[in-house]
């Protein structure tokens, strides 16, 4: 079982907590400074206006000055740390956040979150205006009280004009968190659905449907639009008035401060100063409000990509394990899909043992569950019940990237990655050699292919679709399934698009891996695949049907078809055994 580990964003952003110490210090500093205006003011009404002291006011400048130069260095300090604070976050991630993605690719059901797009929106935030203004948030207190000092109906005043913006923000959050939510899932939608249109767009052209996919795409774009306009549109409506209530809290001040000099109660140097420390204490709450959407976003990329993350077997070593031989043992492996009455199961029981050098070729009609079963024996998929072990460990007790290097597989939606031939067939490995690539493409028998591209083994795949052909491609894939002779090798309708020569080369190439002890499987479809392996094993809506040596399943499924013998009823074999089920209909 995953030892548990912290969740690795929590750990990333407690690593952060010097810096954030240290932005809270120059945040402390920088609103102790922000009173060099109003104290500067104070200073010039009371002491150098009554004295008439040009030295004095000369002073008090040079000495505001200075101040003022300290202020934009500390927040220029303040910015950068915050800043760097999110590029350091993204650095230390984004390996983890891009793995998330890769394996979010073997989920069922379409994922509902992007790791690393969530991960660039807290990166944004961080340099972003809203972190300053939210480790400003708790000075707001502090001037309220300095203005209180100044006198107690001025500081009643900017307490009310504070208490009605704090409400006004405690709205903002409310009627925006669920449409912005919304928005971000509408996006994502339409993200997919415009990416799945551009690896379509053979078929969309060909077939002359790009009107109605654009007119679909388009629905799905106004519905994002119309939902970022309500969010914006109520966030539009209380950023003004937080505004507006600043100023009217500021002209407010002066207003009463006004009447205090008439009376004699304060002089006019603290009315001036007053209504700026008032306009100073609703600043960062404003600010807040300005950023509250950047604010909302990151908050829920935070809880996307925390939730993403969590569970993961970071820092798990498992005990280097020697490399297999490629002894394949499946017990009772079976694979449930659907949830509640509608669970069901896809593959079912499925039992059999193959030893260094078999081959095995798994057959069945579409939909039978042989795809499936391929994503099972390599350990994409876990199990609901039964296990697969290679060399006696099953693929929990090895190291990911460790076991890859033993395993080859060509899956049946095969793609290659937008790089460079070279890159492909070396699985981005830079330990590879290029004999071994080479190797690797002459047992698939696409060497001369490649060397007849303009580039050859660096031809850039990223340039466009029109570079190889799909039986070039597959060629390709094969090519990187047989890097280094691997001991467990799985290749799902390996011959889907190659013609004859292809056939004879795969062929070929299976012979060569299973005299080299690989342990061979192949889903086939069509019947030449057949040719180089020694076992059967069909499959029929999921269930294993018959399995053994291939010149016995073969006999036996022919008697089937042609009636001359009756099917025995079903029972459980050993592995290496014929076991039948009747026909379904």
């Amino acid at each position: 079982m995953p030892h548990n580990v912290p969740n690795p964003l929590v750990s990333a952003f407690h690593s952060l907590k010097t810096a954030l110490l240290s932005v809270g210090l120059f945040s402390m500093a920088i609103n102790l400074l922000m009173l060099t205006g109003p104290l500067f003011m104070l200073q010039v009404y009371d002491r150098v206006l009554a004295s008439r002291s040009i030295p004095t006011l000369l002073a008090l400048f040079l000495m505001v000055a200075v101040l003022y130069l300290f202020l934009g260095l500390f927040d220029f300090i303040r910015s950068r740390i915050l800043s760097r604070s999110g590029y350091r976050l993204e650095v230390e991630l984004m390996g983890e956040a891009n793995r998330k993605w890769i394996f979010a690719g073997l989920e069922t059901s379409a994922a509902t979150a992007r790791p690393i797009e969530d991960l660039g929106v807290i990166r944004q935030f961080f340099c972003s205006n809203g972190p300053p203004a939210l480790f400003d948030l708790p000075w707001v207190p502090v001037y309220l009280g300095l203005v209180f000092m100044l006198h107690v109906w001025l500081g009643l005043v900017a307490a009310l004009g504070a208490l009605i913006v704090i409400v006004a923000t405690i709205v903002n959050e409310l009627v925006t968190r669920k449409p912005i939510a919304e928005t971000t899932m509408a996006d994502f939608r339409e993200a997919r659905f415009a990416e799945s249109e551009n690896q379509d767009a053979e078929a969309i052209i060909a077939m002359g449907m790009e009107d109605h996919v654009s007119a679909d795409w388009k629905k799905k774009r106004l519905h994002a639009l119309a939902l970022a306009q309500v969010a914006g549109g109520r966030s539009e409506l209380i950023q003004p008035f937080t505004k507006a209530m600043r100023l009217l809290v500021q002209s407010g001040i002066l207003a009463v401060g006004a009447c205090l000099v008439i009376f004699g109660e304060i002089s006019a140097g603290a009315m001036i100063a007053s209504s700026i420390i008032a306009g100073r204490a609703l600043a960062p709450i404003d600010a807040a409000v300005g950023n509250w959407r950047s604010f909302i976003r990151s908050r829920q990329a935070y809880s996307r990509l925390s939730k993403a993350l969590e569970g993961g077997e970071r820092g798990r070593t498992p005990v280097e394990l020697p490399q297999p031989k490629g002894v394949l043992t499946v017990k009772a492996l079976t694979k449930m899909v659907g949830h509640g009455a509608r669970r069901r199961p896809i593959v079912h029981d499925i039992q059999f043992a193959l030893q260094p050098g078999d081959g095995l070729g798994v057959i069945g009609a579409s939909g039978s569950g042989k795809s499936s079963l391929s994503k099972l024996l390599i350990g994409l998929w876990q199990p609901d019940r039964g296990e697969v072990r290679l060399d006696g460990a099953t693929f929990d007790q090895w190291r990911r990237d460790r076991l890859g290097r033993y395993v080859g597989y060509l899956p049946q939606n095969m793609d290659l990655m937008a790089t460079t031939i070279r890159q492909n067939i070396a699985r981005f490995d830079s330990s590879v050699t290029d004999a071994e690539i080479v190797d690797a493409a002459k047992l698939a028998g696409c060497h001369e292919m490649i060397l007849s591209l303009p580039d050859g083994y660096e031809t850039d795949l990223a340039q466009g679709r029109a570079v190889l052909s799909g039986g070039q491609a597959q060629r390709v894939a094969l090519a990187r399934a047989f890097l280094r002779f691997p001991r467990l090798v799985v290749l799902d309708e390996p011959n889907a698009s190659l013609d004859s020569d292809g056939e004879a080369a795969l062929i070929n190439a299976i012979r060569t891996l299973r005299e080299r002890g690989s342990c061979v499987i192949v889903m086939a479809h069509r019947p030449s695949a057949l040719a180089a392996v020694n076992k059967i094993l069909m499959l029929r809506q999921g269930e294993q049907a018959a399995f053994g040596e291939k010149s016995t399943v073969m006999r036996q499924l022919t008697k089937i078809v042609t009636g001359s013998n009756p099917t025995p009823p079903r029972k459980r074999m050993r592995p290496g055994s014929i076991r039948q089920v009747p026909p379904h209909g």
